[in-house]
């Protein structure tokens, strides 16, 4: 099974791109996780998608294509989803009703160093998604707050206790793509 992963944080020690790392070290046998950068994906304007798909667009909508799922590790930026993140759904979610999104699996986590986790931002995204017809996974969810406690320096998850609900939360995840498959 194969799975694409996007971060909604473009940082260079991201705590959501560490996230995604500690989840395919946790994800069930069988799954392999492709972590794709989103940092070159361009403002959505229909004027530019008039003259034809940006390249780094077209990249990441071909993987998505070609993945079995969907995993989105988001911050919370002022309690909503990162702009660079709702752009890139944007982008993916073209065209309407015949996106790459269509049908395909989705789940969503995600970090912060707040005390409220990613819920918010979460929220938000859910509802990009049920937009673009991407049926997100409903239960466990997991909103990871203070993450200063959980990684390390180096951005490793030191959290036993987020590590196993990072596990479960895969599991689950695992079976949602398999019951959600398209075809």
């Amino acid at each position: 099974m194969r799975i694409v992963a996007i971060s909604g944080s473009l940082r260079k020690a991201s705590y959501n791109r560490s996230l995604l790392f500690a989840i395919a070290e946790v994800a069930p046998v069988g799954m392999a996780l492709e972590i794709q950068p989103i940092a070159e994906i361009p403002f959505f304007n229909q004027d530019v998608e008039a003259q034809g798909t940006p390249e780094p667009v077209q990249r990441l909508r071909d993987a998505v294509a070609a993945a079995d799922g969907l995993l989105v590790a988001t911050p919370e930026y002022n309690a909503g989803t990162p702009g660079v993140l709702k752009n890139t759904i944007d982008w993916l979610s073209r065209p309407a009703r015949s996106s790459v999104l269509t049908g395909k699996p989705t789940g969503l986590v995600g970090v912060t160093p707040g005390q409220l986790g990613t819920a918010r931002a979460q929220g938000q995204l859910r509802a990009a998604f049920e937009f673009a017809a991407a049926p997100v996974m409903p239960s466990p969810q997991v909103f990871i707050n203070l993450a200063r406690e959980k990684f390390d320096a180096d951005g490793r998850l030191t959290d036993e206790r987020t590590r196993g609900a990072l596990k479960t939360f895969m599991e689950a995840f695992q079976r949602w793509v398999q019951r959600n498959a398209p075809g």
